[in-house]
């Protein structure tokens, strides 16, 4: 008779998942390993799959484990809701996983203050920083993401959202190159130097070539990184120019690595940063909480104008 589902094999589950591997699914759950590998095989035999399977020197999800994960995770996430005493609870007391997808210009800066921040309240609470592969908003609505923080787009009616904050985009360079040193950059220094362009989708053109092509000037893009951060580190090395969020260029700067920013000398679209998380959840105590956290983060950091 195979095993029966419990919502203690799917905590296993769902830890297993989230790390992809037996040990350190065990060290999250506060159980041995050997009763972890036991409990995988126990959900082997319920789910009649084999969850995870070795690749190399690692373990990989299967195909139904991977369809799987979201519902599993949605499904601990209602049951953690009915152990709510109406009054809320205790964060000290939660032990949890936050699923946050943060545009990778924002990532740098918000990520340690707001790990920073919970690791205080509650220390049992682990945040999963989730890459901005894509804006769509399913993970949103099954469970797999808790919060997603990004670049403002129109959002669908079952999505709450509250702007963060206004930024834009400066030219960063090496603090130890002749533009670093310079006292301002001007459009013959944009368009004599080359660019590292910083795109997720792989973009060469973007607002600073339509705003030169409106002067009958171009730019040389030699190179294309799928993260400011990389872009950054690139422009460490040499003359090159890229473009960056201007709160994560002062950080940077702050933190003493060795870059320099200017302003652009052209005008560029602002951009709005939204964070967004699905009405289900809205009058949830736990993901208010989480909120509240992501605003106080964000606070110090607005840049002013």
């Amino acid at each position: 008779m195979p095993d029966q589902l419990d919502l203690n094999l799917l905590r296993v589950f769902d830890a297993l998942m989230d790390t992809g591997s037996v040990s350190a699914a065990a060290a999250r759950l506060h159980l041995s390993t050997p009763a972890t590998s036991r409990a995988l095989g126990r959900l082997r035999r319920a789910m009649n799959d084999q969850i995870l399977v070795r690749a190399g020197r690692g373990l990989v999800p299967t195909p139904f484990a991977q369809r799987s994960a979201a519902k599993v995770k949605a499904l601990l996430d209602a049951a953690a809701e009915l152990r709510v005493d109406p009054d809320g609870s205790d964060p000290r007391s939660w032990r949890r996983t936050f699923a946050i997808r943060v545009n990778d210009g924002l990532s740098p800066v918000l990520a340690p203050r707001l790990t920073h921040r919970i690791a205080a309240e509650a220390p049992d609470v682990r945040l999963r920083f989730v890459p901005q592969d894509s804006k769509e908003p399913d993970p949103l609505r099954d469970g797999s993401l808790d919060l997603d923080i990004g670049i403002a787009d129109p959002p669908p009616p079952d999505l709450h959202t509250r702007t963060l904050f206004s930024d834009r985009f400066v030219a960063v360079t090496s603090a130890h190159s002749d533009l670093g040193k310079a006292a301002h950059l001007t459009v013959d220094d944009l368009c004599a130097h080359p660019h590292i362009s910083a795109s997720r989708r792989g973009l060469a053109h973007g607002p600073l070539d339509e705003a030169l092509g409106r002067l009958g000037r171009s730019r040389r893009v030699v190179a294309v990184v799928p993260s400011f951060a990389v872009a950054a580190l690139m422009a460490l090395e040499g003359d090159v120019i890229c473009l960056g969020p201007r709160m994560v260029a002062e950080h940077l700067v702050e933190r003493q690595v060795p870059l320099r920013w200017h302003e652009v000398p052209l005008e560029l679209p602002s951009v709005d940063v939204q964070l967004r998380w699905h009405r289900r959840l809205d009058d949830d105590p736990a993901s208010q909480w989480l909120r509240r956290h992501v605003l106080e983060a964000v606070r110090p950091l607005v840049a002013t104008p």
